[in-house]
Protein backbone atom coordinates (compact mmCIF):
# COMPACT_ATOMS: atom_id res chain seq x y z
CA UNK A 1 0.00 0.00 0.00
CA UNK A 2 1.35 3.39 -0.99
CA UNK A 3 1.71 5.90 1.84
CA UNK A 4 -0.82 8.72 1.83
CA UNK A 5 0.57 11.98 0.51
CA UNK A 6 -0.86 15.27 1.84
CA UNK A 7 -1.22 18.26 -0.47
CA UNK A 8 1.42 20.96 -0.08
CA UNK A 9 -1.19 23.45 1.15
CA UNK A 10 -2.16 21.11 3.96
CA UNK A 11 1.45 20.61 4.99
CA UNK A 12 1.97 24.37 5.14
CA UNK A 13 -1.13 24.79 7.29
CA UNK A 14 0.03 22.11 9.72
CA UNK A 15 3.46 23.73 9.95
CA UNK A 16 1.90 27.11 10.66
CA UNK A 17 -0.21 25.64 13.45
CA UNK A 18 2.89 24.07 14.95
CA UNK A 19 4.72 27.37 14.94
CA UNK A 20 1.80 29.26 16.50
CA UNK A 21 1.55 26.64 19.23
CA UNK A 22 5.21 27.16 20.09
CA UNK A 23 5.03 30.97 20.00
CA UNK A 24 4.62 32.83 23.26
CA UNK A 25 2.49 35.87 23.92
CA UNK A 26 4.55 38.90 25.02
CA UNK A 27 3.93 39.57 28.69
CA UNK A 28 2.69 43.00 29.76
CA UNK A 29 1.51 43.41 33.32
CA UNK A 30 -0.83 46.14 34.56
CA UNK A 31 0.47 49.49 35.76
CA UNK A 32 0.34 49.61 39.55
CA UNK A 33 0.06 53.11 41.00
CA UNK A 34 0.29 54.36 44.60
CA UNK A 35 -0.02 58.04 45.52
CA UNK A 36 0.14 60.25 48.60
CA UNK A 37 -1.27 63.77 48.94
CA UNK A 38 -0.27 66.32 51.58
CA UNK A 39 -2.87 67.47 54.10
CA UNK A 40 -2.53 71.01 52.77
CA UNK A 41 -1.63 70.73 49.06
CA UNK A 42 -2.15 74.42 48.28
CA UNK A 43 -0.88 75.27 44.78
CA UNK A 44 -0.81 71.67 43.58
CA UNK A 45 -1.44 71.50 39.84
CA UNK A 46 -0.72 75.15 39.09
CA UNK A 47 2.12 77.62 38.68
CA UNK A 48 5.63 76.94 37.42
CA UNK A 49 7.38 73.63 37.91
CA UNK A 50 10.78 72.24 36.94
CA UNK A 51 11.79 68.58 36.68
CA UNK A 52 14.91 67.29 38.41
CA UNK A 53 16.82 64.01 38.67
CA UNK A 54 18.55 63.73 42.05
CA UNK A 55 20.21 60.43 41.10
CA UNK A 56 22.80 60.12 38.36
CA UNK A 57 21.47 58.33 35.26
CA UNK A 58 23.99 56.87 32.85
CA UNK A 59 21.24 55.97 30.38
CA UNK A 60 20.70 59.37 28.78
CA UNK A 61 17.97 58.06 26.45
CA UNK A 62 15.96 56.85 29.44
CA UNK A 63 16.54 60.12 31.27
CA UNK A 64 15.25 62.12 28.31
CA UNK A 65 12.27 59.82 27.81
CA UNK A 66 11.10 60.07 31.41
CA UNK A 67 11.72 63.82 31.60
CA UNK A 68 9.61 64.31 28.47
CA UNK A 69 6.82 61.97 29.62
CA UNK A 70 6.53 63.52 33.09
CA UNK A 71 6.72 67.08 31.72
CA UNK A 72 3.93 66.32 29.27
CA UNK A 73 1.68 65.07 32.07
CA UNK A 74 2.48 68.06 34.29
CA UNK A 75 1.55 70.41 31.47
CA UNK A 76 -1.76 68.56 31.08
CA UNK A 77 -2.50 69.22 34.74
CA UNK A 78 -2.11 72.97 34.25
CA UNK A 79 1.50 73.52 35.26
CA UNK A 80 3.87 75.73 33.31
CA UNK A 81 6.89 73.44 32.90
CA UNK A 82 10.21 75.30 32.79
CA UNK A 83 13.61 73.89 31.71
CA UNK A 84 15.53 71.83 34.24
CA UNK A 85 17.63 74.07 36.48
CA UNK A 86 15.36 77.10 35.97
CA UNK A 87 13.90 78.66 39.14
CA UNK A 88 10.28 77.61 39.64
CA UNK A 89 7.60 77.63 42.28
CA UNK A 90 7.63 73.83 42.50
CA UNK A 91 9.93 70.96 41.58
CA UNK A 92 9.03 67.50 40.31
CA UNK A 93 11.79 65.12 41.42
CA UNK A 94 12.00 62.07 39.17
CA UNK A 95 13.50 58.73 40.08
CA UNK A 96 13.25 55.68 37.86
CA UNK A 97 14.61 52.14 37.92
CA UNK A 98 14.54 49.12 35.65
CA UNK A 99 15.55 45.88 37.30
CA UNK A 100 15.48 42.17 36.57
CA UNK A 101 12.60 40.48 38.36
CA UNK A 102 14.70 37.35 38.90
CA UNK A 103 17.05 39.34 41.11
CA UNK A 104 14.15 40.40 43.32
CA UNK A 105 12.87 36.83 43.59
CA UNK A 106 16.32 35.49 44.48
CA UNK A 107 16.73 38.05 47.22
CA UNK A 108 13.24 37.56 48.59
CA UNK A 109 12.29 41.21 48.30
CA UNK A 110 8.66 42.21 48.37
CA UNK A 111 6.82 45.17 46.84
CA UNK A 112 8.22 48.56 47.77
CA UNK A 113 5.74 51.12 49.07
CA UNK A 114 6.05 54.86 48.61
CA UNK A 115 5.61 57.52 51.21
CA UNK A 116 8.49 59.60 52.36
CA UNK A 117 11.32 57.32 51.27
CA UNK A 118 13.51 57.63 48.19
CA UNK A 119 14.21 55.22 45.36
CA UNK A 120 16.41 52.15 45.47
CA UNK A 121 18.73 53.37 42.72
CA UNK A 122 19.01 54.76 39.22
CA UNK A 123 17.63 53.39 35.98
CA UNK A 124 19.23 50.07 35.10
CA UNK A 125 20.70 49.25 38.50
CA UNK A 126 19.61 47.90 41.86
CA UNK A 127 17.89 44.67 42.85
CA UNK A 128 14.37 45.36 41.66
CA UNK A 129 11.05 44.54 43.26
CA UNK A 130 9.06 41.37 43.64
CA UNK A 131 5.40 41.33 42.67
CA UNK A 132 2.66 38.75 42.51
CA UNK A 133 2.35 37.86 38.83
CA UNK A 134 -0.05 35.28 37.40
CA UNK A 135 0.84 33.77 34.05
CA UNK A 136 -1.33 31.69 31.74
CA UNK A 137 -0.07 28.87 29.56
CA UNK A 138 2.03 29.87 26.58
CA UNK A 139 2.79 33.33 27.89
CA UNK A 140 6.19 34.94 28.01
CA UNK A 141 7.57 35.25 31.50
CA UNK A 142 7.94 38.76 32.98
CA UNK A 143 11.62 39.64 33.02
CA UNK A 144 11.94 43.26 34.16
CA UNK A 145 10.20 45.71 36.44
CA UNK A 146 10.22 49.37 35.38
CA UNK A 147 9.46 51.85 38.12
CA UNK A 148 8.77 55.59 38.14
CA UNK A 149 8.61 57.80 41.21
CA UNK A 150 7.76 61.49 41.21
CA UNK A 151 7.71 63.83 44.21
CA UNK A 152 6.32 67.36 43.88
CA UNK A 153 7.62 69.90 46.36
CA UNK A 154 7.32 73.64 46.81
CA UNK A 155 10.43 75.76 46.63
CA UNK A 156 10.20 76.44 50.36
CA UNK A 157 10.41 72.71 51.09
CA UNK A 158 7.05 71.05 51.82
CA UNK A 159 6.14 67.96 49.82
CA UNK A 160 2.74 68.38 48.19
CA UNK A 161 2.39 65.05 46.42
CA UNK A 162 4.28 61.82 45.82
CA UNK A 163 3.54 58.81 43.67
CA UNK A 164 4.99 55.59 42.26
CA UNK A 165 4.01 53.62 39.17
CA UNK A 166 5.48 50.30 38.13
CA UNK A 167 5.00 47.73 35.38
CA UNK A 168 6.36 44.23 34.81
CA UNK A 169 7.09 43.24 31.21
CA UNK A 170 8.66 40.48 29.18
CA UNK A 171 11.49 41.16 26.78
CA UNK A 172 9.16 40.90 23.77
CA UNK A 173 6.57 43.32 25.15
CA UNK A 174 6.33 46.66 23.32
CA UNK A 175 6.09 48.22 26.79
CA UNK A 176 9.69 47.20 27.44
CA UNK A 177 10.74 49.94 25.02
CA UNK A 178 12.05 52.92 26.98
CA UNK A 179 9.88 55.60 25.38
CA UNK A 180 6.71 53.51 25.59
CA UNK A 181 7.27 52.49 29.20
CA UNK A 182 8.03 56.09 30.20
CA UNK A 183 4.87 57.46 28.60
CA UNK A 184 2.74 54.62 29.98
CA UNK A 185 4.02 54.92 33.54
CA UNK A 186 3.70 58.71 33.54
CA UNK A 187 0.15 58.51 32.17
CA UNK A 188 -0.82 56.02 34.86
CA UNK A 189 0.88 57.96 37.63
CA UNK A 190 -0.95 61.21 36.86
CA UNK A 191 -4.29 59.70 35.85
CA UNK A 192 -7.15 61.16 37.94
CA UNK A 193 -4.60 63.42 39.65
CA UNK A 194 -3.96 63.78 42.54
CA UNK A 195 -5.59 60.40 43.30
CA UNK A 196 -6.64 58.90 46.59
CA UNK A 197 -4.20 59.40 49.44
CA UNK A 198 -2.41 56.10 50.11
CA UNK A 199 -4.58 54.23 47.62
CA UNK A 200 -3.08 51.69 45.22
CA UNK A 201 -4.78 51.10 41.87
CA UNK A 202 -3.98 48.89 38.89
CA UNK A 203 -4.58 50.03 35.31
CA UNK A 204 -4.44 48.07 32.07
CA UNK A 205 -1.41 49.44 30.22
CA UNK A 206 -3.27 49.50 26.91
CA UNK A 207 -5.86 51.87 28.37
CA UNK A 208 -3.12 54.43 28.93
CA UNK A 209 -2.09 54.69 25.30
CA UNK A 210 -2.62 58.19 23.95
CA UNK A 211 -3.11 59.70 27.43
Amino acid sequence: MRPMTLPASTLLAVAALGLSACATTPYTGPVEVTRFVADQPAGLGQGTIAVAFPDEMGNLAARAAFASAVSEQLARLGYTVVPEGTPAGQTATIRTTRNAIAAAEQNGRGPVSVGVSGSTGSYGSGLGMGVGINLGGGRESPSVMTDLEVRITRTDGPTLWEGRAQIATGVKSPYSQVTTSARTLAAGLFRDFPGGNGETVTINARKLQGN
